[in-house]
């Protein structure tokens, strides 16, 4: 009852062969599957870094607090 009967193996065997259909397939899209991964690679290589964004958005922070300090200072001092 737990184990596959020979009819469950003939089946398994048939929709693999319908899936993968003979010689050559598998290769094939292993053959394919490498193709796109070198050209995401590649891609994700030539685009530019976006560290100066991320430097840019500190020093506009820094100044905002800044400004934001002298408001205060003013008010205390006012």
């Amino acid at each position: 009852m737990g184990a596959f009967s020979i009819w469950h193996w003939l089946i398994v065997l048939a929709v693999v062969l319908l899936l993968f259909g003979g010689r050559g397939k598998i290769s094939q899209l292993m053959g394919d599957f490498g193709k796109g991964l070198n050209a995401f690679k590649k891609n994700v290589k030539d685009q530019p870094a976006d560290d100066d964004d991320g430097a840019n958005d500190a020093k506009q922070l820094n100044a905002e607090k800044t400004a934001t300090e002298q408001t205060k200072d003013k008010a205390a001092n006012g």
